[in-house]
């Protein structure tokens, strides 16, 4: 293969440009030849040196020790056949001999290339873990995310969320690539099949949550309603943290209708009470982009002509708290809710252990620097009450 320049491609472009190889970013070489990114991979991949060695375009450097082996085996079988001759053996079976060592040469090389070419695609994945990781991997996959490279969320609610790819082990073998979704926080099978082929490994479990920690500048929250969906139910469009009817709506056909005129109805139509006032950051992070996909309005509910399931009917909704939110942000700060009932400031506290039972508590950091001179103080007072022979008793 060759570039539209006319020179040759590279292994690790030819690589990238397969089909179903579109979610990896091309590592650079000067990250390869680095030692350090490299480390614990020579016992995980076989033929280490020789599938380097094909990532980086690099000729072997034992090429011509085989060619001379080869040399070798052949002044050896024709020596073979000349000693054959002069003793006058049946010599009809030797002249394909030279014949049979080629194949033999070339199905042995052809057999290398295949476990070569196998152990460069393992060790350029494990080396594609580390490298998006890092700060220019992470800024190619940026590049690929803003470009929407990845695809969308395949959940409603999301409204089309861009998504990572990521990886549900760091051991190769165990699964294939998965798509997380920072709106809800869920992790999908890519809805193409090509892409059921690459090894999750190649991606690993660090990199979608590291990515949106160092770019929180990716605007993740859902902007209104761009699918319409309420207009097909109002539950689509609930945002409030008051459910969409009351609990006591039946849940069965055979009950009783509950009239729209009773008194739980008129509570439920009332409006909430006002919130706090939220933060913008938590962590690092804006508030927008805390799982913006969830919450009251952002999950399904089963309905049967109109009247909501209940959920302690037998087809009822379960492990619906898994899609849950708090409409106060402020109960995601649990660093500022602990200072608050029990002080302190959060930027400079660190936490110290007292007492046999190993209970602790945070203090200050200037008085944790400040408690050993205590201590000295202490000690030397009591040394001069008790005196040379207080101990004697």
């Amino acid at each position: 293969m060759s570039t539209s320049s006319g020179a040759p491609e590279s292994w690790i472009s030819s690589f990238c440009s397969l089909l179903g190889h579109e979610y990896f970013a091309e590592v650079t070489e000067d990250f390869i030849e680095d030692d350090f990114n490299l480390t614990g991979l020579q016992n995980q991949v076989p033929m280490y040196k020789e599938a380097l060695e094909m990532i980086l375009d690099v000729e072997p450097e034992d090429e011509e020790e085989d060619e001379d082996e080869e040399e070798e085996e052949e002044e050896e079988e024709e020596e073979d056949d000349n000693d054959a001759v002069m003793r006058g053996d049946d010599v009809e079976r030797y002249p394909g001999s030279y014949r049979r060592a080629a194949d033999r040469r070339q199905l042995r090389l052809a057999n290398d290339l295949s476990v070569i070419e196998s152990s460069a695609e393992l060790l350029y994945g494990l080396i594609h873990q580390r490298y998006i990781t890092s700060r220019p991997g992470m800024q190619q996959m940026a590049d690929k995310y803003g470009l929407q490279h990845f695809g969308a969320c395949p959940r409603v609610f999301c409204n089309g969320a861009r998504v990572v790819p990521v990886g549900c082990s760091d051991i190769p073998g165990q699964e294939t690539v998965k798509l997380f979704c920072p709106s809800c926080l869920d992790i999908y099978t890519p809805p193409n099949s090509r892409f059921q082929s690459v090894d999750g490994a190649f991606f690993g479990t660090t990199f979608g949550y590291l990515f949106f920690m160092s770019f929180p500048e990716y605007d993740v929250s859902i902007k209104g309603d761009p699918l319409n969906l309420a207009a097909v139910s109002p539950a689509f469009g609930q945002v409030s943290d008051q459910p969409a009817e009351p609990e006591s709506r039946s849940s069965s056909l055979t009950s009783t209708p509950v009239p729209t005129t009773m008194p739980a109805a008129t509570d439920a139509t009332a409006p909430p009470p006002p919130l706090p006032s939220q933060p913008s950051m938590i962590n690092g992070v804006p508030t927008t982009n805390l799982a913006p996909g969830l919450g009251p309005g952002r999950i399904h509910e089963n309905r049967i002509y109109g009247f909501r399931v209940a959920e302690r009917a037998r087809t009822g909704p379960r492990m619906k708290w898994l899609r849950d939110k708090p409409t106060d942000i402020n109960q995601l700060d649990e660093s500022a809710r602990y200072h608050q009932q029990y002080g302190g400031d959060p930027e400079g506290d660190v936490f110290s252990g007292d007492g046999a039972n190993g209970t602790g508590h945070f203090e200050q950091t200037s008085r944790r620097k400040k408690a050993p001179v205590r201590r000295r103080r202490k000690a030397a007072a009591e040394g001069a009450t008790n005196g040379p022979g207080g101990d004697a008793g």
